[in-house]
């Protein structure tokens, strides 16, 4: 990920009911929410949580399934697991040990 990338994605979450909404689709798992539910949960009418959906679809965050009549959004764990990568990249005078639990595939 670029470092435009990573600061759209920053941007996206920076933003409260954009932040929850990523929150409440990482605890929903790698099934998601319909966007109904996600509105419904986090109390914000639909066209609005249509709003904060596609930017955080656009800057990589989530994605979004079609469902019937609906849409279910996800948590695109990828996407921000290379925002953090992306953090990470020059850190800690080069000592790759101390970043070892958040680089890509190293996780336990």
């Amino acid at each position: 990920m670029d470092k435009i990338a990573t600061i759209e994605a920053l941007a996206a979450l920076s933003q409260e009911t954009r932040f929850d909404v990523f929150r409440l689709l990482v605890r929903a798992g790698p099934e998601g929410l319909p966007a109904g539910e996600i509105a419904l949960r986090l109390d914000t009418r639909q066209n609005t949580m249509s709003t904060h959906l596609a930017t955080l679809a656009r800057a990589g965050l989530v994605t979004a399934t079609r469902d019937g009549r609906s849409v279910r959004y996800a948590a695109n764990f990828c996407g921000m697991r290379a925002v953090i990568d992306n953090l990470m990249n020059d850190c800690c005078c080069g000592v790759p040990e101390i970043t070892q639990p958040f680089q890509t595939g190293d996780a336990a």
